[in-house]
């Protein structure tokens, strides 16, 4: 088969490179930087197949090529996930959610955690490596849960799941415009959970025959999460977004026959409100690929509540841009206006946003420079530091 493969910088040489090793004839095109085989190129040559991440804009000329397969439907036929596999997809939680089913799935051999802050082989958290968590990187997962007789995957996807998964998990019913502004990213994402044997998702969402909603499954109140059969108390619960990702984890649980109970021992994740110190400051770590205005001003009332009378100095902006989901200069006023810190350290290194912020004590333009400024700050007036950068880490 001769195919086209589409925008190499979000997976496409993956996918490439995997075509090929199956026989298929095939030319790469870099969408956007004009890498790889020219587009005028591709233009006079003929496909059978054309493959694609589902956020490339529909006018894009060489679409119309051959018919069309999201990279996310062509990884589905490429790889061989094992007997387990759960596939993650969601606006916000993700990567908790991986975490928090991870800890469950002690005791039931050695499996693979696929996610936005590295690959790891359980248990032992061993890291592999750090990639993107397009629909390709779980290409290399699969290889490896195969390499080691991983028992089973968890997969953390963006915008969307292969669809392999025994189990597909939607995290939150969010919704942001891709593709140009022409396709619905939750519509998206609910296509292609579609085809996973199982699928969990937060209410809010229309249900197809099968699907299971999260919240019939399990409730919480305050600090205590409630299921049919038991209950389990974790402090995190009182946080939104552990809330939701805690509820989510033991929602599949149950589905997947796995001890609820153990969820009573998981803790924050580094970059997910993780509270420690640092030079004698108290620092809670909120910068992650998902943080946005709404848990940073969830964040600052958490900081506030762990330690009192503390001024609060806020590392907000974005060093990294997340697949389709930034942190916008006027979201980040809106989290500033909220939080209204005792010092403001701006972090503006994938958004030139410096000047709209001439109250801010200093800028950054990386997340390690903004904390080591934070920690200063906080060291000189007996404050704290919260940090909210958006980043990959």
């Amino acid at each position: 088969m001769r195919v086209l493969v589409l925008d190499t910088i979000h997976g496409g040489a993956d996918i490439a490179d995997a075509l090929q090793m199956r026989g298929d004839t095939v030319d790469a095109v870099d969408v956007y930087r004009g890498s790889g085989v020219p587009e005028q190129t591709a233009a006079s040559r003929s496909y059978d197949l054309v493959t694609a991440p589902v956020h490339l804009t529909p006018s894009y000329p060489l679409l119309r090529k051959a018919p069309v397969k999201t990279h996310h439907e062509m990884v589905r036929e490429l790889v061989v996930p094992p007997r387990i596999s759960v596939e993650i997809t969601g606006a916000r939680g993700k990567t908790t959610t991986a975490f928090a089913l991870a800890h469950l799935m002690t005791g039931t051999g050695r499996g693979i955690l696929h996610t936005s802050s590295g690959t790891f082989r359980m248990p032992g958290t061993e890291l592999l490596w750090r990639k993107s968590i397009t629909p390709a990187s779980v290409l290399a997962a699969c290889t490896a849960a195969q390499n080691c007789n991983a028992a089973w995957l968890i997969a953390e996807e963006s915008v969307g799941v292969a669809g392999f998964g025994t189990l597909g998990i939607l995290t939150s019913a969010d919704d942001y415009s891709i593709a140009g502004g022409t396709k619905s990213a939750l519509l998206e994402k609910c296509r292609s959970l579609a085809a996973c044997r199982t699928v969990l998702v937060p209410r809010g969402v229309p249900v197809h025959d099968g699907w299971q909603v999260i919240e019939d499954l399990v409730s919480v109140t305050g600090d205590v999460l409630s299921f049919d059969g038991g209950e389990v108390t974790n402090p995190l619960l009182t946080l939104a977004g552990y809330r939701a990702a805690l509820s989510a984890a033991a929602a599949a649980a149950l589905l997947l026959g796995l001890p609820v109970a153990q969820l009573g021992s998981f803790s924050a994740l580094k970059g997910r409100m993780h509270l420690s110190a640092e030079r004698g400051v108290p620092v809670l770590d909120n910068a992650n690929s998902g943080t946005n205005a709404d848990n940073t001003i969830e964040a600052a009332a958490y900081l506030r509540r762990m330690c009192p009378g503390r001024p609060v100095v806020l590392a907000v902006g974005m060093e990294h841009h997340a697949v389709c989901e930034g942190f916008p200069a006027g979201e980040v006023r809106r989290a500033v206006s909220a939080v209204r810190p005792a010092h403001l350290v701006i972090i503006a290194g994938a958004d030139d946003c410096a000047g709209e912020f001439p109250d801010a004590d200093t800028v950054c333009t990386t997340f390690p420079a903004a904390t080591d400024a934070a920690v200063d700050l906080a060291k000189k007036t007996g404050g704290s530091v919260l940090l909210a950068a958006k980043t990959w880490r």
